[in-house]
């Protein structure tokens, strides 16, 4: 036997409704799941957005604040009886504040069995680097043989 009336659900609905959240189904926006790490030089972002077409993800990067916005539309079938609706539809929208030191002209996307990818790439002003240090003469300390012949050279 299946119960389709749960009054707790009902009532989680309702106050999803009545607050923003749509648990139920409205039209809200909420944030979708993330992991955010870095790999090397480059930051990788994945968001997961089961159920929702690609053709309406949007990504922007509007000053320093990247946001991510989809849209999962709702079942419009008027000969279906729901019996558990969890699902959360409508808008769903991460708005993330960049800090200094990334390549936003160079961040790119890819969609994968649900899940959108962001890579954002550190800018090269950013990455670490090593300084040669120059004892005098020509001569450099802690460099490579080719650091040493540039700086002669100069």
């Amino acid at each position: 036997m299946v119960l389709t009336f749960d009054p707790f659900r009902e009532f989680d609905r309702l106050a999803g409704q009545m607050l923003g959240t749509a648990a139920g189904g409205g039209v809200a926006t909420m944030a979708m799941p993330m992991d955010l790490y870095r790999s090397g030089d480059h930051f990788v972002l994945h968001c997961d957005l089961a159920g929702i077409d690609p053709g309406s993800v949007q990504v922007d990067v509007d000053g320093k604040v990247l946001t991510i916005r989809a849209e999962r539309t709702p079942r419009t079938d008027s000969d279906v009886q729901w019996v558990r609706r969890e699902r959360a539809t409508g808008v769903f929208e991460r708005r993330l504040t960049l800090g200094d030191g990334l390549d936003l002209d160079n961040i790119s996307a890819t969609w994968q069995d649900g899940v959108l990818t962001l890579t954002i790439p550190v800018a090269e002003a950013a990455k670490p680097r090593r300084i040669p240090i120059n004892a005098g003469q020509g001569q450099v300390l802690n460099s490579t043989s080719r650091e040493q012949t540039a700086i002669a050279q100069s």
